[in-house]
């Protein structure tokens, strides 16, 4: 297993700082997702800890060792990220991708080794996209080539992998599938997997641990019965929201219903069907 955590961190683009002060840990062989508002600096963290931003200030410690002072191989066997929406050359295969993969690992140009291609093989089992092995990328819907770059992500045998919104442009069902393996694989061989994720409830329902951001601040991290609650949902998203508990895994639902400065600037409740006021939302439990 690997650490990883960051040490008084500031990030900037040009002059406009970012993020300023971040000190953050990363459970081992959890799923950690950063959550927060648009431009709240979530996914220029995660770049940053990645190391493919170069911080202002401060570092990211991968294993006690600043990550910006290792080498581009040395970093890459030990994480794997995948960005949001990829691209790849037009009739690249599954199999071609994954192999990518086994770059970090190889010595000179000999290409793939015996290990190398059961390694690939393997990632493209585990990832179900073994019917899929010689199609062509921009062949397969959404969810699949998701599937596929995960793959890749996996053949570098790293012990952290990061994603950067991996459900962006994905249907309901996609968006299942692709956290659903995520959280199969994390299962299987405890990887550590950080990652970026839009919604709310997805965070909450497949992450061990969340950090949500705020002007490129961590202002609440712990489980998800910690950081969804009422008071962090009006500081991070400036809204009002029903927190109930979902009755199949236990893990607390966001159920927005008004933005937060429009309950503060003496707005009227809403009248109930009846005619009476509606009530006060309170947390609920589903039993």
């Amino acid at each position: 297993m690997v650490s990883l955590k960051t040490s008084h961190l500031d990030i900037a683009y040009e002059d406009r700082l970012i993020v300023e002060d971040l000190n953050i840990s990363i459970p081992e062989g959890k799923i950690t997702a950063l959550v927060g508002a648009n431009g709240s600096g979530k996914s220029t963290v995660l770049k940053t800890m990645a190391r493919i931003l170069q911080p202002k200030a401060g570092t990211v410690l991968l294993n006690g060792k600043s990550i910006h002072k290792q080498s581009t191989r040395e970093v890459a066997k030990q994480l794997a990220i995948l960005p949001q929406n990829p691209t790849a050359p037009e009739g690249l295969t599954v199999y071609e991708l994954v192999s990518y993969g086994r770059f970090p690992h190889q010595k000179g140009f000999g290409g793939l080794k015996a290990e190398d291609r059961k390694i690939v093989e393997w990632a493209i089992e585990a990832t179900r996209m073994s019917e899929f092995t010689d199609r062509a990328l921009e062949q397969l819907s959404g969810g699949q080539r998701q599937r596929a770059w995960i793959a890749m992500a996996l053949a570098q045998e790293t012990d952290i992998l990061f994603l950067d919104e991996p459900t962006t442009f994905l249907d309901m069902a996609h968006q299942l599938e692709v956290l659903q393996l995520l959280e199969e694989l994390n299962a299987a061989s405890q990887r550590t997997i950080v990652m970026v994720v839009h919604d709310l409830n997805h965070a909450a329902r497949y992450a061990h641990y969340m950090i949500a951001i705020k002007k490129g601040q961590a202002v609440a991290s712990g489980t998800p019965e910690e950081v969804v609650t009422s008071p962090v949902l009006r500081d991070v998203f400036g809204i009002e929201a029903d927190i109930v508990t979902d009755p199949r895994s236990g893990v607390p639902l966001c159920l927005p219903y008004e933005l937060y400065r429009a309950a503060t600037e003496g707005k009227v409740r809403p009248a109930a069907k009846d005619g009476r006021e509606e009530p006060e939302r309170k947390v609920v439990s589903f039993q």
